[in-house]
């Protein structure tokens, strides 16, 4: 699959570029938004990851034109503007996720690949996790189950983000560790499994049908129970 970066600092273009190439992407690289718009509009692009804050046409502008032109490519934003306000604002101008900087790798190519899995036309409901009964707003930083109102850290948030967008997965402690908390796993620390346990608590204990589940020696999952 073919994705273009448009990104104005170097080592952050550069690193995202051979990260990509190596998890098996083609990548063209573009480092100002009028160039990036001229790759677009010419290639065949199965993904945009577009910055913001650009030299000449900035992300917002970039992204109006291509949709403004009927070209339906997802389109990832990768910006360090991180108030609600710019979210909405990228994400009703037609984007399809937004991932604010600084970032883990990890996560970014997990976002990437959801994208590339669901293909097109997310739109805002894509913003919108759901397993079962519990949802979570990304853009709202909400999370309900059963309409009820589920208060979480961010910590936690980020946790159950994870785990939601890879329903179904079983997830090792040291992807968990890389992609939540941004650091090697380490056998001797139990920040995991207190996480999980507190998350447990607000999740499922209120509830007949649990959806976090340990599978021992191999690491955790979201799922309703139907699914297993």
């Amino acid at each position: 699959m073919k994705i273009l970066i448009v990104e104005d600092e170097p080592k952050t273009g550069d690193y995202l570029r051979q990260g990509l190439s190596e998890a098996g992407f083609v990548v063209d690289l573009a480092q100002d938004g009028a160039d990036g718009l001229h790759l677009a509009l010419l290639g065949e692009y199965d993904l945009i990851i577009l910055d913001v804050m650009l030299p000449g046409l900035d992300g917002w502008q970039v992204l109006q034109s291509l949709r403004h032109r009927g070209l339906q490519m997802p389109v990832l934003f990768l910006t360090a503007r991180d108030q609600v306000e710019d979210r909405v604002k990228g994400l009703e101008l037609g984007a399809d996720d937004y991932l604010v900087k600084p970032f883990s790798f990890a996560e970014l190519l997990a976002r990437v690949r959801t994208i590339l899995r669901r293909g097109r036309g997310g739109g805002l409901d894509s913003n919108v996790l759901r397993v079962a009964d519990l949802e979570l707003d990304l853009l709202r930083r909400r999370v309900t189950r059963g309409g009820k109102r589920i208060d979480l850290t961010a910590k936690e948030f980020g946790l159950l983000e994870l785990l939601m967008r890879r329903h179904g997965e079983v997830l090792p402690r040291s992807l968990i560790a890389s992609q939540v908390w941004d650091m090697n796993f380490d056998s001797d620390t139990n920040v995991i499994e207190v996480a999980i346990r507190r998350l447990r608590v607000k999740i499922d204990e209120e509830h007949e049908v649990k959806l976090i589940h340990t599978v021992r020696g191999m690491g955790y999952v979201l799922e309703a129970p139907e699914a297993r």
